[in-house]
């Protein structure tokens, strides 16, 4: 009986990929743990190795197909005595979405495509580009126009219980002036969300962009994933932001002596300082190292600092584990080797999870301060400016010249209150302006 081979699921949370590349072709003999093909998440480019054996019968999922589901067939192995004959397609697979062909008609904006469940009909195959799009109970598909979907938005009306009048039963600007305001507008300020709590799609309206006037690129596993999480995140978890200065001169002074001492090879960054830093000040402010979940508050027994680094088409957080406990060379080793490898998109799943609190640093782009939103299941985030020579009123009452670095605590609110979070503050900014106490 032919062996089907599905999509992997190469992470917890990984709902579809992109199947980039395959090592074989159909003919080829396949044994247990040979690579058989490349697949793209949305953060790292995996390697899959077979579990059986036996010759590919048929490749179902062609290479550079986006949006393949995980557990859908993308490939049958046939066994000895078994022909290509023996394969059958399966009676509801998974359908993937290929990847776009680069035309001009890439250039024009298109609704999501419809439901895998429902028959393509020849009118209603996908809504006009100034339609937007959306579910009815049931699966049932809503059309309405952009205007009409703002209109009904500040009016606090349900397009799903309104009958269009517009061309293929869209609703239209006078369906929704005509109708009872409903429900209040949610808490989001009326724009309305999916099932799961997020934005709906959003349409591109030809009367606010003319077709040629923008080329559509579409969006990568990454920005997907990067987009959904982060609108979750920004919307259903209660945050604070806490600013503070520190002040650099004498971090900068230790590097420099760290650096001047250290083997060639080894060059600590003050990224690296500021990582050992903030994994001491949890480890001393042990409230601040949580997590919230429905059944109670997490509180972790190591500090595992995710660190943010920009990638092609959006960002990822390699873990730095146990950084209370490692070296400075340990650190710097570490998190160079970490950044190498997101970039080039070859992380582990388990490289990139299980982090406790995130540092963000922008501080080498010149941007003083900003905020960033929390990376859940992680309680807080730190949001790292640039250091830069300031005025300021030392002991003595004289102005002088300071290095001076802006940051910014966001804290999820469920889990950590305002004293929490200035209490971390303090231990941190007592580390980066002691450094010295790093040793101790």
């Amino acid at each position: 009986m032919p062996i089907n081979i599905t999509m992997p699921a190469l992470s917890p949370t990984m709902e579809e990929g992109t199947l980039a590349k395959w090592l074989v072709k159909e003919g080829d003999l396949v044994k247990s743990g040979m690579i058989i093909a490349e697949i793209e998440t949305d953060k790292a480019t995996m390697e899959v190795e077979a579990v059986d054996e036996g010759k590919v019968g048929k490749i179902m999922v062609p290479a550079g197909t986006e949006g393949v589901k995980v557990n859908a067939i993308i490939a049958v192995l046939l066994e000895d005595g078994e022909s290509a004959g023996d394969v059958k397609a399966p009676a509801a697979a998974p359908k993937a979405e290929a990847a776009p062909a680069k035309t001009d008609a890439a250039k024009t904006p298109s609704a999501p495509p419809a439901p895998a469940q429902t028959p393509a009909a020849p009118a209603k195959a996908a809504a006009p580009a100034s339609v937007a799009v959306m579910d009815r109970p049931g699966g049932a598909r809503i059309m309405a126009s952009p205007l009409a979907k703002r209109i009904a938005a500040n009016k606090g009306i349900d397009l799903k219980a309104l009958k269009g009048t517009g061309p293929h039963g869209r609703i239209i600007r006078r369906d929704v002036e005509n109708a009872k305001p409903g429900a209040a507008q949610p808490a989001h300020g009326g724009t309305p969300l999916t099932a799961d709590g997020l934005i709906l799609p959003q349409v591109l309206d030809d009367r606010v962009y003319a077709p040629d006037t923008y080329e559509l690129k579409p969006l990568d596993g990454m920005r997907k994933t990067v987009a959904k999480r982060l609108t979750q995140s920004f919307m259903q978890v209660p945050h604070f932001p806490l600013n503070i200065d520190i002040t650099l001169d004498n971090l900068l002074e230790s590097r420099s002596a760290i650096n001047a001492a250290a083997p060639k090879d080894v060059k600590i960054s003050v990224n690296d300082l500021l990582i050992k830093a903030a994994a001491l000040a949890l480890i001393d402010e042990p409230d601040c190292n949580a997590s919230y979940t429905d059944k109670g508050i997490a509180y972790h027994k190591h500090a595992n600092i995710s660190v943010a680094v920009a990638v092609d088409g959006g960002l990822i957080t390699p873990v730095i584990f146990k950084a209370e406990g490692k070296g400075l060379a340990e650190i710097s080793e570490e998190m160079k080797d970490l950044a190498t490898r997101a970039r080039e998109r070859k992380l582990k799943p388990q490289e990139y999870m299980g982090g406790t609190f995130s540092i963000s640093n922008l501080g080498m782009f010149g941007v003083k301060s900003f905020a960033s939103i929390i990376n859940p299941p992680e309680g807080m985030i730190l949001s790292v400016g640039a250091g830069e020579k300031r005025a300021v009123v030392d002991e003595s009452g004289a102005v002088v010249a300071r290095t001076l670095m802006s940051v910014t605590l966001t804290c999820d609110h469920r889990v950590i209150g305002g004293a929490e979070g200035a209490k971390w503050l303090a231990a941190f900014k007592r580390y980066v302006e002691t450094p010295e106490a790093m040793l101790l």
